[in-house]
């Protein structure tokens, strides 16, 4: 399996953006599927964002038109883009890669939207 280091994290107000990393210890073009994950308080883990290799990126209907994912592979990073965040947008946010065998989750890291 690989390893997954996330960063960007942190505290921001209402309407403003972070960008999240997901730096990963193998070729990203060996995943089937990568994405974003995230679980707010007192909520089970929900999709935020899904890249397939075989297919385009997919939204959670609440972040559509405000977030971004995309991939470096030169980098082995993926990222996710995040604007016009909300309060509700509070929760930890989780890397997640897949391959036809197996799948990994990252540590998590933590974004608090508040003013």
């Amino acid at each position: 399996q690989v390893q997954l280091v996330e960063s960007g994290g942190g505290l921001v107000q209402p309407g403003g953006s972070l960008r999240l990393s997901c730096t990963t210890s193998g070729s990203i073009f060996s995943f089937y599927a990568m994405g974003w994950y995230r679980q707010g308080p007192g909520k089970p883990r929900e999709l935020v964002a899904l890249i397939i290799s075989s297919d385009g990126p997919k939204y959670a209907d609440s972040v559509k038109g405000r977030c971004t994912i995309s991939r470096d592979s030169a980098k082995n990073t993926m990222y996710l883009q995040m604007n016009s965040l909300k309060p509700e947008d509070t929760a930890v946010y989780y890397c997640y890669v897949q391959t036809t065998s197996w799948s990994s989750w990252g540590q998590g890291t933590q974004v608090n939207v508040s003013s």
